[in-house]
C-alpha cells in the first residue's frame, strides 16, 4: 500500500490516470447517447433508473457500449483510489462514482450521469494538483526508474531479479496492449496494428488513427506521423518479438536500451491524439 501511495509523487504514472478517466469519460458519453434520462422524459424518480434505453436503440449496440464503459472504469480505478474522490449517499455511506456508474441504469438508481461525469472532472483536477505537487518536490531523476510507468511498472519485479530479457518482453506486451486498449482493437497482428494505428489513410469505423497533436500540413508534425509509422512497427519487430523469441539471456546495458526505447513509444503514444471515424 506504501508503494501505491507513493505514485502520487510519480507525475506520469498521474498523467497516465487522467488519460484513463478521459477515456471513461468519452465511453460514459457514447453510452449515454442510446439513453434518455427518466427525469427527461416525464417519469418521476422513484424505483425507475435514472436512465433507459431510447426506443431507437439497438440492444446489442447498448451491451456493447455498456462493456466499454465497464471496461474503461477498471482502467481508471486506482485514479478515485488515489485521490479518494467519493459520492456520499443516503443510507449507503461514501461509494466510488466510477467504479459504481453502472448504479445510473438500476432500479433504484444510487447515481445520476451529472454525479459520475462531476466525480470524473473532480478526479482530473486532483490528478492535476498532484501533479504540480510532485514535479515541484521532485529531484532530477534518471535511468530506469524514470522510464514511463506502463514501462517500468512491467518491467520492474523481473529487472529487480536480474531476468533483463523477461523485463523487456513484458515491457513491450504492457505497451502493445495499450495500443489495444487505446484504438479498442485486438483483431490483427500485433505489427499489423501498430502500422494501421499509425498510417496515414483516414480513419473508417472500427480502424481509429493515432496522429501527432497539431496541424498536419505543419512539417514537424507530418515528420512526427511519418517517423512513428515506421518507428513504432520497428519497435515491434526488432525489440518485442526478440525479446519474445529470443534464446540468449540479454546483457543489462542492451536490456536497459530496450526498456528506454519502450519507454520512448509509450510517451509518443500517450501525446497522439486518437481520430476516429466521423
Amino acid at each position: 500500500m506504501l508503494e501505491f501511495m507513493n505514485l502520487n509523487r510519480n507525475p506520469d504514472y498521474l498523467r497516465s490516470l487522467i488519460n484513463a478517466v478521459e477515456q471513461f469519460k468519452t465511453a460514459l458519453a457514447e453510452f449515454l447517447e442510446l439513453q434518455v434520462e427518466t427525469k427527461d422524459a416525464g417519469f418521476g424518480r422513484g424505483l425507475l433508473p435514472a436512465v433507459v434505453p431510447r426506443d431507437d436503440a439497438d440492444p446489442a449496440d447498448v451491451a456493447t457500449r455498456r462493456s466499454a464503459v465497464d471496461q474503461a472504469a477498471g482502467a481508471a480505478a486506482n485514479a478515485t483510489l488515489l485521490t479518494g474522490i467519493k459520492i456520499g449517499v443516503a443510507g449507503i455511506g461514501e461509494i466510488d462514482p466510477i467504479a459504481a456508474w453502472s448504479t445510473i441504469a438500476d432500479p433504484k438508481p444510487l447515481l445520476e450521469p451529472p454525479n459520475v461525469i462531476s466525480a470524473a472532472d473532480s478526479t482530473i483536477g486532483r490528478l492535476q494538483a498532484l501533479i504540480s505537487q510532485a514535479e515541484a518536490a521532485a529531484p532530477p531523476t534518471t535511468g530506469v526508474e524514470a522510464m514511463h510507468p506502463l514501462v517500468w511498472g512491467a518491467a520492474r519485479k523481473l529487472w529487480l531479479d536480474e531476468h533483463f530479457q523477461q523485463a523487456v518482453a513484458a515491457a513491450a506486451e504492457a505497451v502493445v496492449g495499450q495500443v489495444k486498449a487505446l484504438t479498442r482493437r485486438n483483431d490483427i497482428a500485433e505489427t499489423a496494428l501498430w502500422q494501421e494505428a499509425f498510417s496515414n489513410a483516414e480513419p473508417t469505423p472500427g480502424k481509429p488513427r493515432l496522429r501527432w497533436p497539431g496541424e498536419p500540413n505543419d512539417r514537424a508534425v507530418k515528420t512526427m506521423n511519418d517517423g512513428l509509422r515506421q518507428f513504432a512497427p520497428g519497435v515491434q519487430m526488432t525489440i518485442r518479438n526478440s525479446a519474445a523469441h529470443g534464446e540468449q539471456e540479454m546483457e543489462p546495458q542492451d536490456a536497459l536500451e530496450r526498456l528506454a526505447t519502450l519507454s520512448l513509444l509509450a510517451r509518443w503514444m500517450e501525446r497522439c491524439d486518437l481520430v476516429t471515424a466521423s
